[in-house]
């Protein structure tokens, strides 16, 4: 199956990185110790017990069999550190670049027929915007998406990050810390430079996923970088740290500069199995409209749309 693919534009670049703590919550119970008239009571009936059956001859109880310890659990696997994912794959060489190396996901499963809504909120100067009618129009078709949020884009919309996260019908992605292109040897898409090295590989990559596991109470299972593009040494590095790297198969509105009428071509063609991707922090361009003329005709034609970890 051919799927078209347009080229991915500029998208919007710097901001400062920003962190979060996270919070864990416990509960114990007490039992409650005896009241003294029980203690009493229960003192007198076994006196009363012993004098009645003082003269027959007691017969030992067997030993209790001792209960065995419960079997040590497997601790839970702690993510590699990033001075440890330095010394793993600070001497590898990548050999590709670009939006398909290894380790990207271009498409849904082989045989599945539904389609893969995602929408990048890419954040910093000029990206902090919320496309609330693109959003909107998702929650009344009940279409759901994929959702990738850079850090700076979740500081700046705080309130609409929580609404968006309490929402079932979306699924909250890793879109990086700063927005950057991943590369160990700081290679640029579009005019952004790229990580330079594993270890700033790694702070792109752990440095939300951090803010979103404190945020969801949960750590996010895709990622996708500014501009998404990769090397084939950071996808590795993606895949040790617990996530999957989510391309795209349909560029739905070239980098939020598409008109609206481009954006309903490229998202009404894109074919069972695609994987879409669109902007939600253009507010105003061709993107909601686009959406909005292309999702009821695909729906009328029976397209199913899923979340990434509906079918990955």
């Amino acid at each position: 199956m051919a799927l078209s693919r347009r080229v991915l534009l500029v998208a919007m670049a710097g901001g400062a990185l920003a962190g979060c703590q996270g919070t864990a919550g416990r509960s114990a119970g007490a039992g409650a110790l005896p009241s003294a008239g029980a203690a009493a009571s229960a003192g007198a009936s076994a006196q009363a017990t012993a004098t009645v059956t003082g003269s027959i001859a007691a017969t030992p109880s067997p030993a209790p069999t001792p209960t065995p310890d419960p079997p040590a659990s497997e601790p839970p696997a702690q993510e590699p550190t990033r001075a440890e994912m330095v010394r793993r794959y600070g001497s590898t060489a990548p050999t590709d670049w670009g939006l398909e190396v290894a380790g990207v996901l271009t498409a849904l499963p082989e045989g599945e027929r539904a389609t893969a809504l995602t929408f990048d909120a890419c954040g910093g100067p000029g990206g902090n915007g919320y496309d609330a009618d693109l959003i909107d129009f998702l929650r009344a078709h009940a279409v759901p998406a994929t959702l990738f949020l850079n850090a700076r884009w979740i500081d700046a919309n705080p309130d609409t990050f929580e609404r968006l996260a309490a929402d079932p019908l979306f699924e909250i992605g890793n879109h990086g810390t700063v927005h950057r292109p991943l590369s160990v040897t700081g290679r640029s898409a579009y005019g952004i430079a790229g990580t330079g090295d594993v270890g700033e590989v790694y702070d792109e990559v752990a440095g939300n996923a951090n803010k979103l596991t404190a945020l969801l109470g949960h750590p996010p299972r895709f990622f996708r970088s500014g501009t998404a593009h990769y090397d084939d040494v950071a996808t590795r590095v993606v895949a040790d740290l617990g996530e999957r790297v989510a391309g795209f198969t349909v560029n739905g509105d070239g980098g939020a500069t598409l008109s609206a009428s481009e954006v309903r071509r490229e998202v009404a063609g894109a074919g069972p199995g695609a994987i879409v991707i669109g902007h939600m922090n253009h507010p105003g361009g061709g993107t909601a409209p686009g959406v909005a003329a292309a999702v009821p005709g695909m729906l009328a034609a029976g397209r199913r749309f899923v979340r990434l970890s509906d079918v990955i």
